[in-house]
């Protein structure tokens, strides 16, 4: 593998926030995913509304978009977007037992959203963790990732199959 630039170190190796001032503002999305393996019963839980702490989905949708919101604030030297949509969408799953977590975030800007999507989607995640830890600890998350990207200067990204 080559050395590359790394484009958020000066030339004396400091950490910098990128110059985007030159570049063209562009219609941008990126779409991220991530599953929450849970019990059966657990998923059953959650889908029949009966959790102590309250509807799990609904508040994990709202945690996501509030998350991708303040991403600037959680991640260091990104620079803070004007999000125009941000979607938080869930698919249970009974085999494995679980709940498929997608975000897309979309932003008319001089750089990318992923970021903003990859962060909604574990903040979901967490969020239905914490909703449900007091009967099931053994939650486990897994393949956060970015999907896919739209916009900027290096064009589309669609992810492969996910490696494990």
């Amino acid at each position: 593998m080559t050395a590359r630039h790394l484009s958020h170190l000066n030339e004396a190796g400091e950490a910098r926030m990128v110059d985007v001032s030159d570049k063209a503002v562009t219609e941008r999305s990126a779409t991220a995913e991530g599953f929450v393996s849970m019990a059966a019963e657990t998923l059953d839980l959650i889908l029949s509304g009966d959790v102590p702490k309250g509807d799990v989905l609904a508040t994990a949708r709202i945690a996501g978009i509030m998350a991708a919101k303040r991403t600037h604030e959680l991640i260091p030297l990104c620079h803070p977007l004007p999000l125009t949509q941000v979607t938080v969408d869930f698919a249970p799953s009974s085999d494995p037992a679980g709940i498929r977590v997608e975000t897309t975030a979309k932003v008319e800007a001089k750089t990318g959203v992923e970021m903003e999507a990859l962060t909604a989607v574990s903040v979901a995640c967490l969020t239905i963790y914490d909703m449900v830890k007091a009967v099931d600890r053994a939650i486990e998350f897994s393949g956060i990732r970015l999907i896919e990207k739209t916009g900027g200067r290096s064009g589309t990204f669609k992810a492969g199959a996910l490696r494990r």
